[in-house]
């Protein structure tokens, strides 16, 4: 009865744990060898037979056979009266083997021989969950959520796994239930108090990488490559692309007809806005490209420093900076230049008022001037010399002085 619970112990193991036949047999083995030793302080006159398929082991024990009054040690030698209960034909010298039964043993080593064995089952398990998710980094994984916790969520892979998805790795808008399937991309593996800690996210690069890969056939194939993505999770992300066949265009096939392909990413990471880039080693067009929706009128770039000053007509300026500052952010970090904004003033803005020339023109002049109907430098300019001298009761030495003045602010 011992040797059918010892069996289904590990039996069980082996088919629930995924351990493969080879190393199942080496840990049974080692397990019954450890036993043997501290039974009979040795364990080098005994053979193991195991059979996994059938689900039974043998322990065979040899010794050699001496007189009876010759016996040193019991473990590995063996009276000649003793072995002619055996068999008749037994002689002095000759090697006698008999099976050694599990109840030969004493309770406490059966037992401490099954406990022996299901915690080295357990360590091998822990092993191979740690060496399985180790080679699965930057993969994406699908798991059932088991139990929510304030910092982080217990995830559940196919197999009874457990994965740690942290409150840091999630995305602001994730929102999930006690038995909600989930996607996330495993960021790390390592072991913990002895135990193998899985730890998956759904705001590194690398997802979204991937869910590109999973939506687009081209990248997955190797005709579109990913150069670089930057995110700020649930918000913005810009994918910068390439293609390297010409007849590919990796902004379109990203996209996808009508939006068909990025739509169930964008769907995945919450709404999250992706802006699809084409990249070029053409610096300035890259920084025209990441800074998309908003068309750039003239950059002036500082290779040395690393630095671009955008120049944008005023109504484009609130979508280069983009909400709270991401469009900006992402350009800079995507083209790793620091790229600074600044507002083009049009030709019909560019005018300034009378007042602000307090400084250098008398305020009897300003007012002389307003009185004729002109309340700004340009006003005035728009008048010729013969006429402001008409119109107004300034001497012409004034008003060559005063056009001179208004002249240079604009120049």
């Amino acid at each position: 009865m011992e040797n059918l619970n010892l069996i289904d112990t590990f039996s069980e193991f082996k088919e629930l744990k995924n351990i493969d036949r080879t190393t199942m047999m080496r840990v049974l083995e080692d397990v019954f060898r450890n036993t043997l030793l501290k039974q009979y302080g040795s364990d080098e006159n005994f053979d193991i037979i195991i059979n996994i398929d059938k689900g039974d082991f043998e322990i065979w024990r040899n010794r050699e056979v001496v007189e009876d009054d010759e016996i040193e040690d019991p473990s590995t030698q063996i009276s000649l009266t003793e072995a002619k209960k055996i068999d008749e034909d037994y002689e002095v010298g000759e090697e006698v083997t008999d099976e050694v039964k599990l109840a030969d043993f004493e309770r406490r080593s059966i037992l401490a021989l099954r406990q022996n064995l299901s915690s080295r089952i357990l360590e091998l398990e822990k092993d191979n969950i740690f060496g399985k998710y180790k080679d699965r980094i930057g993969e994406i994984i699908t798991g059932e959520v088991y139990q929510i916790w304030k910092k982080e969520i217990m995830v559940i892979d196919d197999e009874g796994n457990e994965l740690i998805l942290p409150r840091s790795e999630q995305i602001p808008t994730d929102f999930f239930r006690k038995g909600d399937t989930l996607r996330a991309v495993v960021l790390k593996v390592e072991m913990r108090n002895n135990n193998p800690l899985i730890l998956i996210s759904r705001v590194s690069p690398v997802f979204l990488e991937r869910l590109f890969e999973l939506e687009v056939p081209e990248i997955f194939d190797g005709l579109i490559t990913i150069k670089k993505i930057i995110r700020i999770p649930g918000e913005r992300a810009k994918v910068a692309v390439e293609s390297y066949d010409e007849r590919v265009d990796p902004v379109g096939a990203c996209v996808g007809m009508k939006g068909s392909r990025i739509h169930g990413i964008v769907r995945e990471l919450k709404n999250e806005n992706i802006d699809v880039i084409n990249f070029t080693n053409n610096i300035e067009l890259f920084i025209q490209r990441a800074l998309s929706p908003a068309k750039i009128s003239s950059i002036k770039i500082n290779h040395e420093k690393k630095t671009a000053e955008v120049f944008l007509k005023p109504d484009q300026v609130s979508l280069a900076i983009g909400k709270g500052g991401s469009n900006i952010k992402l350009a800079s970090q995507l083209t790793e230049y620091e790229i600074d904004v600044y507002r083009e003033i049009e030709e019909e803005d560019e005018d300034v008022d009378l007042e602000e020339f307090a400084d250098e023109i008398e305020s009897w002049i300003i007012d002389e001037l307003k009185a004729i109907g002109c309340d700004t430098a340009k006003s005035v300019l728009d008048l010729s010399e013969a006429d402001l001298i008409k119109r107004t009761d300034l001497e012409e030495e004034t008003i060559k002085e005063i056009l001179k003045i208004f002249k240079a602010e604009f120049e």
